[in-house]
């Protein structure tokens, strides 16, 4: 029991961060706690909404990694390049690291070239530096069509550009421009947040629609016309836009591929109460695996699923390193997300998305209260992990 143990924290994101934390919480000092990423900060991607539309400045919503440092957590910089879940090693940057435990928690990859044209002229939502230029855009816009585009059914936060679609319009409204300019939402999905239940995804649409946003459920795009700023999608329709800000296509690092970690669908397949994979203390938790759920949907990628996972992989982690920590913990499908609606206001989902047959799940409407206790609990997030 007295003997060091490493574990290895793969990502700093929200469930990179949690796991650490909490891991160092229930651990002696002796055992170390190691988080490895490619780049120096962490980002508070709930908050990239806000950086659209001026709410927050890109700095304001990101903290540099080594912070952990003076907690006990060791932060190492570097692109992972391999991953042996038999031997629980991973090479960085060239470097052999070798653990007791290992916790993947890399998220999605981004691969918005994989349509055509999408990156040359579109604004990704999911990027610090995409959300910084929307802002730019939209404040020089004076009028025209802004389109909001999902490029494929499965997304993290499946909120996100719904909520941008309605915080765009409330920009436009805000500053004149709302009578000059169309807004367009196009998505593959067939519907919001579908995972949560027809009525969740009624509310949500009525809300969208109340605001004059135009919506094109099931549009599978195919390609972008940079040149003619044109979207063409399967079947044949097409669409035209002055400003385009997108949700680009998701991949499990190609580095969780080449470990075995994946299934057919191309995402991480684990044990959906204890996150371990088929390698006994080797966990992936969060946007990089696919958690099926009866209803016949996968579990969203959302960071509130990524944070109860990461608690429960680092408590039993924990139990099973020094058999203090009581009886190892199962994750029970619980989450909740915020929803803005724009105008300082937003709704609120919650529920159990393991419940049979289908998830259950309810939708509080948009109040200027949710959107208060989102800004505390953004406060409340950096005074807590960082």
């Amino acid at each position: 029991m007295n003997d060091v143990k490493t574990a290895l924290i793969l990502g700093g994101g929200v469930g990179g961060v949690v796991a650490a934390n909490t891991l160092r919480k229930l651990l002696p000092r002796q055992h170390r706690i190691i988080v490895i990423d490619q780049e120096d900060k962490h980002i508070f991607a709930s908050s990239l909404l806000w950086v659209m539309i001026g709410m927050r400045r890109a700095e304001q919503i990101v903290r540099p990694l080594s912070l952990l440092n003076r907690k006990g957590i060791e932060f190492v910089r570097g692109r992972i390049e391999k991953i042996s879940p038999e031997t629980k090693t991973v090479r960085v940057a060239g470097r052999e690291l070798s653990g007791d435990a290992i916790v993947i928690s890399l998220g999605a990859e981004l691969a918005p070239e994989i349509i055509p044209g999408l990156n040359d002229v579109g604004r990704n939502i999911y990027t610090l530096d995409g959300a910084s230029a929307i802002y730019v855009d939209l404040a020089a816009f004076r009028g025209g069509k802004i389109v909001i585009l999902t490029t494929n059914p499965v997304y993290k936060c499946p909120a996100a550009p719904y909520e941008a679609a309605m915080l765009v319009e409330s920009f436009c409204r805000k500053h004149g421009t709302r009578n000059k300019i169309e807004i367009a939402l196009y998505t593959a999905e067939p519907g919001p947040m579908g995972t949560a239940g027809p009525k969740v995804s009624a509310a949500v649409r009525q809300i969208v629609e109340s605001k004059g946003i135009k919506y094109y459920p099931s549009h599978q795009v195919m390609e972008v016309d940079p040149t003619a700023r044109k979207i063409s999608f399967s079947g044949g329709a097409t669409a035209n836009f002055d400003l385009l800000f997108y949700v680009p296509p998701h991949r499990a690092p190609e580095v969780v591929k080449q470990a075995g970690l994946v299934s057919e669908n191309g995402w991480g397949v684990v044990d959906h109460h204890t996150f371990q994979t088929k390698y006994q203390g080797v966990y992936a938790i969060g946007d990089v695996v696919a958690v099926p759920l009866k209803m016949g949907k996968p579990l969203p990628k959302a960071g509130v699923f990524a944070h109860g996972q990461a608690e429960v992989v680092a408590h039993n982690i924990a139990h099973e390193w020094t058999g203090r920590q009581g009886e190892a913990r199962s994750f029970d499908g619980h989450g909740l997300c915020f929803i803005e609606t724009g105008d300082h206001r937003a709704g609120i989902g919650s529920g159990n998305f393991y419940a049979e047959p289908a998830p259950a799940v309810a939708i509080k409407p948009p109040a200027l209260r949710w959107h208060i206790l989102k800004i505390l609990f953004e406060k409340y997030w950096f005074w807590k992990w960082f």
